[in-house]
């Protein structure tokens, strides 16, 4: 009646030890390490730099406690652990020193850090401590500012493009157009073609401002956006840009980030519990866009380029296949860009296959329908400093909701190219004006008040449980550690952030865990004050509580799935605390509340009383 097969004390074994193992971390400490990451998109790290870092650390007399290479890939980084943070700073001015020419425009950044000393067979597992959130341990926090002057540029040529073409399309003849600051000239030798022109444009293009000037044959319209367009263009530039940064902030797996606009151009990005500072500049810092050009094939290859360079163009010495002439009208941008990935041609050579927006399939077929047999290039533009990434000649008109491009030689030059397309989506440049790290805002203090709250609450639930239920109320205690070493474990292994809300959220999670053994204690009791047999009660007890306990916690979880839903911020993170630990309870309170009981109990043959506290039966005194 009352006894577990073996399977299901396996179960519970193993769930134990699984919790041990993904909750140990927890008490593991950190040693202060610096990490040494790319400075840019297209710097690769490799396992070589290992051996760099430990050359440049060796040559200054400074020891090490052990070098490891992590991730790989755009993300991959050096990590070097020191036995003080005194020794940690003084690396750090070495590394940074040793490892670039430029401390300007520096080739690796080098980043103070946290490593932490779980042992290596366990981070092999998974096994890794719980993030603590800004209010509890800190995080990293930037301030960047959005150029808005590029904002405008963009926009500006835009519109050049678009008047270029819209007046060859109804054959408007003009006598040059030019991008002046933030305006567009158009030139014109005659009144009645200047104001064709202008209803073409007017009609086409909105928000633009016409001011006239000139006399005779030598008549300029000077094209500008209104004010409010203006203002328009800066703010959904920024709104973009916050955009692309919550889904790089995705590929940290930060949770509970803060993104926000704060001003006129500038973009708040908080990661709570990020220890990898390193790694969050280079995802969230990365201020790389990408162009689609032009080349300008009426300057020769071979001459001396710097000679001759038309006014709508411009020379590019930095990348694949320069020295290349390309126009100063962009085709496409990273926002017109909604996919790329790395595949093969028909011929079974590595090739780029990248998906375009509606809009710029539209750009591209337009910019490609007259260029068949000429070049087109793919320029990035990192900390303003432009490097040409593929230059190839277009064998058809292109269009539709992609293209492909070819000749990049190897598999491994065409999955770097589909990464840089994939996650270059700014609108606009941003430089990380501000770049600090966080400590706890409640301060150390209320970490310590925190955790030995949950302890003494802890302490005091077991002492009543026990003084009240006897072994039952032990067995209800063991059961509150297994919830709790199981949720810790979750939350460990889920690599979640824990706030003063969640940890408000673990020490409900113990109040209702306790809860459902109260309920099944009492069960017990009752069943006891009928007349019924210890073993009866013990199982009727069981069987008739779970239908209370289920009730109470599936009311009790859909309330917090609704805030894990629709919550944000401190919220959100209670909500997911506090669902796990109602799963967590569920399963402690009940099945190895029973597993333990049945093995305490199940075996004796005649079971004559059991230690459940006295059990008051009416009438009795």
């Amino acid at each position: 009646m009352n006894r577990y097969p073996v399977w299901k004390y396996i179960l519970i074994v193993v769930a134990i030890l699984l919790g041990a193992l993904f909750t140990a971390p927890n008490f593991f400490g950190q040693s202060p390490a610096v990490q040494v990451t790319s400075g840019k998109s297209t710097v690769k790290m490799t396992s070589d730099m290992t051996a760099k870092v430990a050359d440049v650390l060796t040559k200054a007399g400074i020891a090490n406690n052990g070098l490891t290479f992590d991730g790989s890939g755009t993300y991959a980084s050096v990590r070097a652990r020191f036995a003080t943070p005194d020794i940690q700073f003084h690396a750090k001015a070495v590394l940074e020193k040793g490892l670039n020419a430029d401390p300007e425009d520096p080739t690796y950044l080098v980043a103070l850090n946290l490593q932490e000393d779980t042992p290596k067979w366990m981070q092999s597992l998974h096994a890794l401590p719980m993030y603590l959130g800004l209010d509890l341990r800190g995080g990293v926090h930037f301030l960047m500012q959005v150029d808005a002057k590029a904002v405008l540029k963009k926009r500006v040529q835009g519109i050049q493009t678009a008047a270029r073409s819209l007046l060859r399309d109804k054959n408007v003849r003009h006598a040059g157009i030019e991008g002046v600051g933030d305006t567009v000239e158009i030139k014109f030798r005659d009144e009645a073609t200047r104001q064709k022109a202008k209803d073409v444009l007017a009609g086409q293009l909105g928000d633009l401002l016409f001011v006239d000037s000139g006399e005779g044959s030598d008549l300029k319209t000077v094209i500008s956006l209104k004010p409010a367009a203006l203002k328009q263009t800066v703010d959904e530039g920024v709104k973009q840009n916050i955009s692309t940064l919550s889904k790089r902030v995705n590929e940290l797996g930060v949770a509970e980030p803060v993104i926000q606009q704060q001003g006129a151009d500038r973009i708040v990005v908080q990661l709570p519990g990020v220890q990898d500072v390193a790694r969050a500049r280079a995802v969230i810092g990365r201020t790389a866009t990408l162009e689609v050009r032009m080349v300008d094939d009426t300057v020769t290859p071979g001459t001396e380029l710097s000679a001759a360079i038309p006014l709508n163009s411009e020379l590019f010495t930095v990348g694949k296949g320069v020295p290349v002439v390309l126009t100063k009208d962009v085709v496409l941008s990273g926002e017109h860009i909604s996919g790329a990935t790395a595949s093969y041609d028909e011929n079974h050579q590595p090739a780029v296959s990248i998906d375009l927006s509606g809009d710029g399939g539209r750009r591209i077929r337009e910019a490609t329908r007259d260029r068949v047999g000429k070049r087109m290039a793919i320029v990035l533009f990192e900390k303003g400093k432009p490097e040409v990434l593929s230059v190839a000649t277009i064998q058809s008109e292109l269009g539709g909701s992609g293209f492909r491009i070819t000749g990049m030689g190897n598999a491994e030059n065409s999955a770097e190219l589909a990464l840089l397309l994939r996650s270059g989506a700014l609108s606009a440049p941003m430089e990380v004006i501000e770049e600090r790290t966080i400590g706890p805002a409640l301060g150390a203090e209320n970490i310590s008040k925190g955790l030995h709250s949950t302890l003494y609450g802890f302490i005091a639930i077991a002492v009543f449980m026990i003084v009240y239920y006897m072994i039952f109320g032990f067995f209800s205690v063991f059961a509150l550690a297994v919830n709790l070493l199981l949720l810790v474990a979750i939350l460990s292994l889920m690599q979640a952030t824990l706030t003063l809300p969640g940890m408000a959220a673990i020490a409900l999670a113990l109040g209702m865990a306790i809860d459902s053994n109260v309920l099944i204690n009492e069960r017990i009791r009752e069943e006891l004050r009928k007349g019924a047999t210890p073993k009866q009660a013990i199982s009727d007890g069981f069987s008739h509580a779970w239908d209370t306990i289920i009730d109470s916690n599936v009311t009790t979880l859909i309330v917090g799935v609704a805030l894990w839903v629709f919550g944000s911020g401190p919220i959100r993170g209670f909500a997911v605390v506090h669902t796990l630990g109602i799963l967590t309870s569920m399963f402690s309170a009940v099945f190895v509340s029973r597993g333990v009981v049945n093995l305490w109990y199940g075996r004796q043959k005649k079971l004559q009383s059991i230690a459940i506290g006295t059990v008051w039966v009416p009438g009795q005194k």
